[in-house]
């Protein structure tokens, strides 16, 4: 399970909660709160926050691929820390990082592979330090200038190191960018042969090698990337090694005698599901612990991507471009090689923060009016400690950029202010609270549009721009329960709008996600319970 796949298991939770609800949000009060059904309520909200949060992050145990004794053969690295992209101008490199990332590195591989030259002109020497070779590469593009300065560097240091250097790649995925042609490529490659002793490759998604066969003929052995998250036909996670061990046997027939290097192949642990493709941190080390397995039976040389979470990816790959790494970005093991491995491993936080806040549902509350909004008013806690901490959690991953941790922050707001509203329906009120409902109950209608909004704006990105866009199912399931049974008056033209947009983007999404998506399923059902929310408030004259 992912962060972001939770909406699922939160839906299963909480629409158990929600049959507590049924139409309670309106019912009379009662001269005192039963205690015994408030009791048992409570305990039994506290025990499924629990579950809940300690389902999500308990361990699992698999055969570890790397151990002590047992080294992998290589993983993708890149020098940039967690607050570093190739996009800061200029890219200052942090040796000492450097250093202690390749220290880390040299525990459970032999290898590293690179991508370009800028900033590496001293991992050559660290590596030796470390007792670590490498996989050098040349990074080529549009950029005649650029490219010709990377090549120069890479021949450069290949004649420097060769102890240390054992073969070098002169591009990454040019043909898949469209940067560069065919004939290009092989006049590069042919003038890094010529002039270093290492043997020299390509790298790019298989699908490429395919379609320009030409370029074979000049490299010494075929570099392959086989991500199958990212297929075109995404693979599930049972089926993933399974795909990579098809594509290695064509290639190996087809191109033989050339060896064959799966230059890139993972499993991202964060992101939204493509298909049956899910990502999580137990997928991830289930497909690389899975497919060293395979790999190492077979004679394949490999090389995983990638050494370290990259933050910055995110910006152009969504949340998903941020978590390939076998450790985090500030170098913590995510037990994706060996050991036990956990979706979310501090789940213990979240845990402490859905009670804090289910606690804090009863103390808004007050005393229950009934003995059903003594059942409800806790039930109401454990939705919310469930859902608005998962949307908190979800946005943790998802936001990359000031724009998009404000809008999480405003969703956020707007599912307490809903909170804070079904609680004080359910209790006495008096004194504050009382003064607090009234003021919130004359917006109410506004809240359950501002929801809407909300859900239409995600909705049409699901639709329209769907690729990178994660699932927020969690940000809407409480206020479409809430006013789903206890409708408000609000704007109706613009609740009648919003209902239509949500509900018309609801087979369109599943349509293009594919019906085996469950992330795009939990969605659907949290839709159509907010337009259901929006439809009877039309009804209210």
């Amino acid at each position: 399970m992912s962060k972001l796949y939770r909406a699922r298991y939160a839906l299963q939770l909480q629409v158990r909660c929600a049959a507590l609800l049924p139409y309670g949000l309106t019912m009379s009060a009662t001269a005192r709160s039963p205690v015994l059904p408030y009791l048992f309520a409570c305990v039994l909200g506290v025990f499924a926050i629990a579950g809940f949060w300690y389902g999500l992050g308990q361990p699992v145990i698999l055969p570890d691929a790397a151990t002590p004794t047992h080294k992998l053969q290589c993983a993708s690295y890149t020098p940039f820390d967690k607050d570093q992209s190739p996009f800061d101008q200029p890219f200052v490199p942090r040796v000492e990082r450097m250093d202690a990332d390749l220290a880390l590195l040299a525990t459970r591989f032999e290898c590293l592979r690179t991508y370009s030259q800028t900033g590496l002109e001293q991992l050559p020497e660290l590596a030796r330090k470390h007792g670590l070779k490498l996989m050098m590469g040349a990074w080529v593009s549009s950029n005649a200038q650029a490219t010709a300065e990377e090549v120069k560097a890479l021949i450069a240091s290949a004649n420097a190191n060769p102890d240390v250097v054992t073969s070098v790649i002169v591009g990454n995925e040019a043909l898949l960018r469209k940067e560069v042609t065919a004939p290009q490529l092989v006049k590069l490659i042919n003038q890094v042969k010529s002039q270093i002793k290492q043997p020299v490759t390509y790298a790019d998604v298989w699908e490429f090698w395919l379609q320009h066969p030409e370029i074979a003929p000049a490299v010494d052995y075929l570099t392959i990337h086989l991500l199958p998250y990212w297929e075109d036909d995404p693979a599930g996670i049972d089926q993933a090694v399974k795909h990579v061990a098809q594509i290695r046997q064509v290639f190996g027939n087809k191109f033989a005698p050339k060896d064959i290097l799966i230059g890139e192949t993972g499993w991202p642990s964060e992101g939204r599901q493509r298909e049956t493709a899910l990502p999580s941190r137990v997928n991830e080390a289930k497909f690389i612990r899975g497919f060293v397995n395979q790999a190492e039976q077979n004679g394949w040389k490999y090389n995983l991507i990638e050494a370290f979470d990259q933050p910055w990816k995110r910006g152009s790959e969504g949340a998903v471009g941020g978590y390939w790494g076998l450790f985090d970005a500030d170098r913590q093991d995510k037990g994706i090689l060996a050991g036990p491995v956990s979706n979310l491993p501090h789940w213990p936080v979240w845990l402490g923060l859905g009670v804090a806040l289910f606690l804090s549902t009863l103390v808004v509350g007050g005393r229950a009016r009934s003995t059903r909004s003594a059942l409800l008013l806790p039930a109401l806690g454990a939705i919310a400690g469930c859902s608005v901490v998962a949307w908190a959690e979800l946005a943790s991953v998802t936001s990359r950029y000031a724009g998009e941790w404000l809008w999480a922050g405003i969703l956020l707001g707007l599912n307490l202010i809903v909170l804070t509203h079904g609680a004080l329906a359910l209790g006495q009120k008096d004194g504050w609270r009382e003064r607090l409902f009234n003021v919130l109950e004359r917006r109410a209608g506004w809240w359950l549009a501002a929801a809407g909004f909300a859900g239409a704006v995600m909705m049409l990105g699901l639709v329209f721009e769907p690729r990178y866009r994660s699932f927020p199912s969690a940000t809407l399931l409480l206020p479409a329960l809430v006013y789903l049974l206890r409708p408000v008056r609000g704007p109706r033209r613009e609740l009648g709008l919003l209902a239509f947009i949500i509900g018309a983007g609801i087979p369109i999404q599943l349509y293009r996600e594919g019906l085996d998506n469950q992330q795009a399923w939990g969605w659907a059902l949290v839709c159509v319970l907010m337009v259901a929310a929006l439809w009877r408030s039309l009804r209210i004259r």
